[in-house]
Formats: C-alpha cells, sequence, structure tokens
C-alpha cells in the first residue's frame, strides 16, 4: 500500500506555507483539497498555527462524488451556486484570508459527461464569484498550488506500473520537480526565485514590442506585448492587508507577461494534451487575426474546446504569454503529467481569457475598463495550454525594430 513518506510530506508543507502563502501572524488560510491528500492537509495546518495563523479553514473534494454530480444532477441544479458560498467568499476576502489550492484530479474525470452540463456549471461559477476575482489576480492577497497523486491521475500518467508503484512514481515526480529535499528545501527555492527574477530583469531590460514564434510543426504566432508589460516568475508580493513574497505555482519555471490582445495574429499548435475541466484536449490549434481567434480544431474534444472559447468575449483571446526552456526539470523529466500546473512548466505556453493586471505597469490601480482599454483582456477565465517544442525559435521586436533571438531550438539564448 502507498505510504509516503512522512518527513517529506512534513517537508512539503513546510514549503506550501512558509514559501507558497507565507500565511502571516493574524492571517486566516483556507486550504481546498482532494481527501487524498489528508495526510498533507494536516501537516499544512500544523506549520500555519506555527507560523501565527489565526485560523485554518479546510474544504475537502472529491473525484468519485463529483462525477455523480455530474452523472445524476440536472444541468439546472448543477448551474446553481447557492448565496452562503458566495457570502463565504466575500467573508474570506473582507477578513484578508490567503489560499493554499492542493490539486490531485483525475484527468478524464468528465469524460462522457454531456459538454452542456460542464459549460453550464462552469460558467455559473465563474459569473458567481467574478466580483472576487480581483484578489488573486491582482494579488491583493497570497495564494498557492501544490499537488497531491490520486490513483487515477497516477495510472493516467504511469499505465503500465502497478497501482501502488504509480501512485510512488507520481509522488516521487512531484517532489523532484517542486525541489522537495530534506533540509534543503528552502534553500533551494532562495536559489530557484533569484534566478527566475534575474532572468525576468533581462527581459524586461529589452521591453519587446513584440515577441515571434515559429518551430516546424505549424506554429508561426506573432504576438504583441501590451505598452510597459512586465515580465515576472518566480515569488510575487501581496498587496493587501499582509504585504509579503509568496510563491504561487509550485513548481514553476516560468517568465511570463501581459499579450496586447489587439495584435495577435497567425496559427499555434499545441504540443501537450490540455486537461480542461475533468476532459483531455489533444492535438488542437488556433489561428488568430487581429487578437481574436478566428479558427480552431482539435483531434479530441473538439467540442469541449468549441465551449471554451465560446465561454465569453474574453475567451477569444489571450490573458497571458510564457516563456520556458525546453531543456528544463519538468520537460527533462520526460513525464506527461496531464495537468496544467505541471505540464505548463515544461514547455513554452499561452493563456486563453483573463490577463494579470500586474504584468503592465500600475496595472493593479487600473480598473478592468481601463486594463482593457490599454490592450490587456478581460474575462472570467484562465487557461493556459502549451506550445513549446525542442525547435521552437522566438525573435523579439523592440521599439526602435530591432529584432532579437530570443530562442533557438527551444532554448533561451539571452
Amino acid at each position: 500500500m502507498f505510504k509516503p513518506d512522512k518527513e517529506l510530506i512534513k517537508e512539503f508543507a513546510k514549503l506550501a506555507i512558509v514559501n507558497g502563502v507565507n500565511v502571516q501572524s493574524g492571517q486566516p488560510l483556507v486550504i481546498n483539497a482532494p481527501v487524498e491528500a489528508y495526510e498533507l492537509v494536516r501537516e499544512c495546518v500544523k506549520v500555519a498555527y506555527q507560523q501565527g495563523c489565526e485560523k485554518v479553514t479546510v474544504n475537502y473534494n472529491d473525484d468519485v462524488k463529483t462525477r455523480l454530480d455530474y452523472e445524476n444532477m440536472s444541468e439546472n441544479e448543477l448551474a446553481n451556486v447557492p448565496n452562503w458560498q458566495i457570502e463565504r467568499k466575500k467573508y474570506e476576502i473582507e477578513k484578508a484570508t490567503c489560499y493554499l489550492h492542493i490539486i490531485g484530479e483525475d484527468p478524464d474525470l468528465l469524460a462522457g459527461i454531456d459538454p452542456v452540463k460542464i459549460k453550464a456549471s462552469s460558467l455559473a461559477r465563474m459569473k458567481a464569484m467574478q466580483p472576487y476575482q480581483y484578489y488573486t489576480m491582482n494579488n491583493i492577497g497570497q495564494w498557492s498550488i501544490i499537488a497531491y497523486p490520486n490513483l487515477a491521475w497516477a495510472k493516467k500518467v504511469f499505465p503500465n506500473k502497478s497501482d501502488d508503484d504509480a501512485l510512488q512514481a507520481l509522488w516521487d515526480a512531484i517532489l523532484y520537480t517542486s525541489r522537495v529535499e530534506l533540509d534543503k528545501t528552502l534553500d533551494n527555492w532562495d536559489k530557484h526565485n533569484k534566478e527566475i527574477h534575474d532572468h525576468s530583469k533581462i527581459m524586461n531590460d529589452y521591453n519587446f514590442k513584440s515577441l515571434h514564434f515559429k518551430n516546424s510543426i505549424g506554429t508561426d504566432l506573432t504576438v504583441g506585448l501590451i505598452k510597459d508589460h512586465i515580465w515576472e516568475g518566480g515569488y510575487d508580493i501581496s498587496k493587501g492587508e499582509f504585504p509579503c513574497r509568496f510563491n504561487p505555482n509550485i513548481p514553476t519555471e516560468e517568465l511570463f507577461t501581459m499579450p496586447d490582445r489587439y495584435h495577435i495574429d497567425g496559427k499555434v499548435v499545441s504540443t501537450k494534451p490540455l486537461s480542461y475541466n475533468g476532459v483531455i484536449i489533444s492535438q488542437f490549434s488556433l489561428t488568430f487575426k487581429d487578437g481574436q481567434i478566428v479558427d480552431y480544431d482539435a483531434l479530441d474534444n473538439k467540442e469541449v474546446l468549441k465551449n471554451l472559447i465560446e465561454m465569453d468575449k474574453g475567451t477569444k483571446s489571450l490573458g497571458e504569454v510564457a516563456l520556458i526552456s525546453y531543456d528544463s526539470p519538468i520537460s527533462n523529466s520526460g513525464i506527461l503529467f496531464y495537468d496544467t500546473l505541471f505540464d505548463e512548466n515544461a514547455s513554452c505556453h499561452l493563456a486563453i481569457g483573463a490577463c494579470y493586471p500586474t504584468n503592465v505597469k500600475g496595472g493593479t490601480d487600473l480598473t478592468a475598463d481601463e486594463l482593457y482599454e490599454l490592450g490587456g483582456n478581460d474575462s472570467m477565465e484562465h487557461v493556459d495550454f502549451m506550445f513549446g517544442s525542442n525547435d521552437m525559435s522566438i525573435v523579439g521586436l523592440t521599439y526602435d525594430d530591432k529584432e532579437v533571438e530570443v530562442f533557438k531550438n527551444g532554448n533561451f539564448i539571452i
């Protein structure tokens, strides 16, 4: 029976609470987690109280129950978001809560479920919570995402291993890519954060007007960058009642910034499957003209891709462009995780939907309408998909029309 090492669980919990959300003395914490992760959750709760956390609230979720809901509930009921859930979110934000999300979902959780049901449920929840989206999108409060294995996910990633071996292999991969080592984890992250921020400075100093992506499988895409954009990566700094450093994503390898939604043209071809709402979308492409998706295709679940693109007006454009060298720890592992948290950090990626206001100078002081007028994208969704490859070339164009080679053969050369 799979039994994760208790000392490594403690080490991972310390990373999640101290570097991830970095809960402050007197601050409340909400942990959202799958039921399988209860041991990790308990250690996170212990560390949080050791850090002076005011109160820890834990919300457990269960894939089996979620699947049963979709199989048996009506579309109307699935789309019903009770007022108490909205009031709870409002209360948490008023209390300056920080959020830790422990993920571990079956990538095929909702395979075979009517896409109309899935869209109705997702759209209703996003509409209900949209007024509070600013809290994390603007880094008002801290938030972080980590992962824990479950059997369905482990068997998807390692189908030829026994149940226990698959769980152990996925757990080992999570810890490795999250840079977890006994008594070394926090030092590993201090070094990693510095490396990412140093590289962000190089990209910011160039101040590119646009980036041109091209590879041999069909991507030929020019992405304009919003004026006064900021490249970010690694840790962020919260701006609310408890200002501090925190790491939103564990693991992370990316440098990311804000596209100009008026100036995105060409075709992009995915290089990894996208797990979206419990369904796998594979081998898909998007064609852009003047910042909008004008055509798309997919080998599998094209209808689900269609629902994503048509979710709202912002899902027809991009809110993020992220650069990651092909020669990176997650990519070099050779593992396809079927989970965006990991797969996006193995590959350059784009995000359909909302932009991060922190990716432009003064962005957190702008209204949504003001940011939209500047060229930032507004949406209820933010969905990353991967398009990096080992032969990707990226050429940056500066404001004085100088071309600079940024990537060659899939890797940074600046």
